[in-house]
């Protein structure tokens, strides 16, 4: 029964995310403040926190190295973290929060299905969605051949 914490000042996107678990026995609690994540760790420890990085008084990256920092001095357990992008150069946060996983928004059931399911079961989710095409230059065809 895992249990999942998400973090949006956005009621829309905290249901969005709700309706992608599917899991009937998953506890879903929902914090509208980045601030409230901490106390909410402290109270129950979650199986994963799924936080927005636009949140109104402190941004999800912040709320992210808030939890690292509390881990590292050995405050509170390790808590994975799923991280809600708003646009794709917005990884690299992700990346620097140490988060282990995001999804670029707009945001689809299927995605946020994946990505919660990948991280529960130990593992990273790199969502790349809006990711550049890498262009390979082919070889000029040789004159006379």
């Amino acid at each position: 029964m895992p249990d999942v914490v998400i973090v949006s000042d956005a009621a829309s996107v905290r249901d969005e995310v709700r309706s992608a678990i599917t899991d009937p026995d998953a506890t879903v609690r929902e914090l509208e403040a980045g601030k409230q994540l901490l106390a909410a760790v402290e109270e129950r420890v979650p199986d994963l926190a799924v936080i927005d990085l636009q949140i109104g008084n402190m941004g999800g990256m912040a709320t992210c190295l808030d939890l690292r920092l509390e881990e590292g001095a050995g405050r509170l357990p390790h808590v994975p973290v799923l991280m809600l992008l708003d646009r794709r150069p917005d990884v690299f946060l992700a990346r620097r929060a140490q988060a282990e996983g995001w999804l670029v928004k707009p945001l689809d059931a299927l995605r946020v299905r994946k990505a919660i399911t990948t991280i529960l079961g130990g593992g990273a989710y790199e969502d790349d969605s809006y990711r550049p095409v890498t262009v390979v230059p082919t070889a000029a065809p040789t004159a006379g051949k």
